[in-house]
């Protein structure tokens, strides 16, 4: 029998394949979640004056200890007409634009105001209490690297740069078909042999996350001219995703019926559990994949191949999954042959995350999941993982 390709070797095969997908122009406003096509630069220094940290007075350092005429005020978005003078101070409010001449702010609390005047009892260093022009950034400096993802932080900082649009990658379109007689819609009544379709929206979920575009497709029945119909429909997106009839089974359909469509077949099968029926190929810019019908082992092929895959059809610089380190709080048993993903919940230790394997592994037990927050990663190998043993593992519903 062929051997199966490792986990490594299958990532690879998908990488190398999810090209970044064209740029487009999009209002910093919009811009979260996607990632950035061409780094950002910014359009101003910023700050773009030098602005007190403070509210308070104005100084010429060299003036103080010492008594100072107030002889004027700088306050957000309204900077005083001149600066002090010598034996001079000018009020001013955090933000606010630090007049020519002035080298320091001596905050209010630190005065003595008397009518027009304030006393500063103890010296102050020059630039005290002042935000220096282009202290943040300098104008022409990048806000934002190309392959980053826009959250709320990246945001304010292009806003505040003077950034009103950036080029961030094309959002992939992809279209989920879930294959079997046996689904029905939740909510209908279940007939002898039916099951609720739960794999199509567990995956659009799952792969919304990334920033994609996700249609879930109608079910499809075990039926050649069905699975023809629908997967040359899904064959339009960027990526195709398809849960169930990847097996050896009479009514497996979905890889001989891609192969009808000249889908070239990359592979099949990986040394992982669950998911080792998974299947990745590519028809002109299309990605395929296939994944098992059980849904566990759906959920952890979309993790490992899917999500990665869509992270690099977006350009970000590190696409692969984010797996995290923590230590097992019982012990769990290698298998030789695979790489195994089970289900655990992570608590957070005095300094490290623990992570408490859940009951029920099986790739059908989709409610058991629920309860799980992580995939731990037990590599292939002899004995077991015992408890306190170091492990890595990847958080679920991550971009």
């Amino acid at each position: 029998m062929e051997a199966l390709l490792t986990l490594e070797q299958a990532q690879a095969e998908v990488l190398a394949r999810a090209r970044p997908l064209e740029a487009e122009r999009v209002l910093v406003a919009g811009a979260a979640g996607r990632v950035v096509a061409e780094s950002a630069a910014a359009l101003v220094d910023l700050p773009p004056f030098a602005a007190s940290a403070m509210d308070g007075f104005a100084v010429r350092s060299d003036d103080v200890p010492g008594t100072l005429a107030i002889v004027g005020e700088s306050a957000a978005g309204r900077p005083a007409e001149s600066g002090p003078g010598a034996g001079e101070a000018v009020a001013i409010s955090t933000g606010a634009v630090v007049p020519r001449g002035a080298d320091a702010v001596v905050p209010v609390e630190d005065v003595v105001q008397i009518d027009n005047t304030i006393r500063v009892d103890t010296p102050v260093t020059p630039g005290r209490n002042v935000r220096r022009r282009g202290g943040d950034i300098a104008a022409g400096d990048v806000v934002v690297a190309a392959g980053s993802r826009v959250a709320a932080a990246q945001v304010g900082a292009l806003a505040a740069a003077g950034v009103a649009e950036l080029a961030c990658a094309r959002r992939p379109r992809v279209v989920v078909v879930a294959t079997g007689s046996e689904l029905v819609p939740p909510g209908s009544e279940l007939r002898p042999g039916q099951i609720y379709e739960a794999n199509g929206v567990m995956l659009a979920a799952a792969l919304a996350v990334t920033g994609a575009v996700v249609e879930v497709a109608p079910t499809v029945a075990d039926d050649e001219a069905a699975h023809r119909e629908a997967l040359a429909a899904g064959l339009a997106a960027d990526v195709l995703v398809t849960s169930g009839g990847v097996s050896v089974g009479t009514h497996d359909l979905v890889r001989r019926v891609e192969r009808e469509l000249e889908v070239e077949e990359i592979f099949w099968r990986v040394a992982i559990k669950p998911g080792k029926p998974v299947s990745f190929g590519v028809r002109g810019g299309t990605l395929v994949f296939g994944l098992p019908g059980n849904p566990v082992s759906a959920l952890v092929g979309c993790e490992l191949f899917v999500k990665p895959a869509l992270r690099a059809l977006q350009g970000l610089v590190d696409p692969a999954p984010r797996f995290e380190p923590g230590k097992l709080m019982s012990p769990l048993q290698r298998n030789e042959a695979r790489d195994d993903f089970v289900r655990a919940r992570s608590r957070t230790g005095t300094d490290e995350v623990l992570l408490e394997p859940l009951g029920g592994q099986e790739s059908h037990m989709i409610a058991r999941a629920a309860a799980a927050d992580a995939l731990v990663h037990v590599p292939r190998g002899r004995g077991e993982l015992g408890a306190g043993a170091a492990v890595a593992w990847l958080p679920l519903d991550t971009p």
